[in-house]
């Protein structure tokens, strides 16, 4: 069957910006030392496409032994903000990805699920000048199983139709709760997906892989 809709994560599926979203949490708590910059950092790659305010509460609770509330909470999702925003609205795109975009917007309904707080993430796509590719644009508080979810029963999409394309665990977990199809990019040097998961290099492959399904 052919595919009806996908679903992309952002952040290192649809722009080089995981590096970017890494060097800001390492800024962050590079006052705690070394050790955990690095328990920090990993934690972030492992868990690419979960929100940053549930990585804060981890970082701050579990590796720090904080107590954090709302309001820290959100000064610290400011703080992100500030160090991330700009950077990732001019980084480069994943090779292949805006001419998939541009070339199955008309044909396909394509989304964006992300981890990052929704009303950024469509700042973001609209400052890229990208809004007109995307039915709609998602992020957090929502997880990516409840947006795949709520897309699919919105527009009675088959379920075998669509597609979650992700760089994440939390990204192949979404989907998989959700009973659609993956497929990951493997944006660094170490995947996290399972061996039975199909893994991309980039998005110039994309379009023959949809139609190989």
């Amino acid at each position: 069957m052919p595919i009806e809709a996908i679903i992309f994560d952002f952040d290192g599926v649809l722009v080089e910006s995981l590096d970017v979203k890494t060097a800001a949490f390492a800024r962050m708590y590079e006052k705690y030392g070394p050790e955990t910059v690095a328990q920090v950092v990993d934690y972030h790659l492992r868990h690419g496409g979960m929100s940053r305010y549930e990585k804060f509460r981890y970082y701050e609770k579990i590796l720090l032994g904080h107590h954090i509330g709302p309001g820290e909470e959100k000064r610290l999702g400011e703080m992100f903000s500030a160090l991330v925003v700009e950077a990732v609205v001019h980084a480069p795109w994943v090779p292949g990805a805006y001419d998939f975009l541009s070339a199955h917007y008309r044909t396909q309904d394509l989304y964006v699920a992300s981890g990052t707080p929704e009303p950024e993430m469509i700042a973001i796509v609209k400052r890229r000048e990208v809004e007109h590719f995307f039915v709609s644009v998602h992020g957090s508080p929502a997880s990516k199983a409840e947006i795949i979810t709520d897309i699919c029963l919105d527009h009675r999409y088959d379920r075998d139709c669509v597609l979650m394309v992700g760089d994440s665990q939390t990204d192949y977990e979404g989907a998989r709760k959700a009973g659609i199809l993956f497929v990951g990019r493997k944006s660094g040097s170490v995947s996290f997906f399972p061996p039975e998961v199909t893994v991309l290099p980039d998005l110039t492959g994309l379009h023959d892989y949809c139609v190989a399904l």
